[in-house]
């Protein structure tokens, strides 16, 4: 009887390993996107500078998570000057530009807040079950950790430094 819950151990514990790694080498690559921004303008994965680090935030403008979020990223934006940031929504464009205002993102020249508006192109590439969603690529467009959930601030940096 413990071969066998050793054997069923093993083999759900394998599958899990498995499961993950499939699901990370889908997001591997910066995702196509198409987002309206808060500055009333359409971008894209190709208005990236090249060579530079991205970080992905998948989140909703009314989430008390995401909002905390960027309390604490705006305490810290120092050490995520070196990172392209690119905020995504599925929100109305209103949410959006209520959200860059009060939080007076237009002061940081490296990130960009949009939506995606209905597309849901983004919520989908990265199966985003709770807000926010974090996802870093390093200089060359390979990703080096998603979050699901928002980590510590110091993890957050360090792993921004290692991009």
């Amino acid at each position: 009887m413990k071969r066998i819950l050793f054997l069923l151990t093993l083999v759900i514990a394998t599958a899990c390993t498995q499961a993950q790694n499939k699901s990370n080498s889908k997001i591997d690559k910066i995702p196509t996107y198409k987002i309206l921004t808060a500055d009333s303008n359409y971008r894209t994965q190709a208005n990236l500078k090249k060579g530079q680090p991205v970080m992905i935030i998948y989140f909703s403008p009314d989430c008390s998570h995401c909002q905390q979020l960027m309390y604490d990223m705006k305490e810290q934006m120092k050490d995520f000057s070196n990172i392209q940031i690119v905020m995504i929504t599925d929100a109305m464009y209103k949410l959006v530009k209520g959200f860059h205002r009060d939080f007076g993102l237009s002061a940081y020249k490296n990130l960009t807040v949009g939506t995606e508006e209905n597309s849901y192109a983004i919520i989908n590439y990265y199966n985003v079950k709770m807000t926010p969603y974090i996802a870093i690529y390093n200089h060359s467009g390979k990703l080096v950790k998603a979050y699901d959930k928002v980590p510590k601030m110091k993890e957050l940096a360090a792993t921004v430094k290692k991009a």
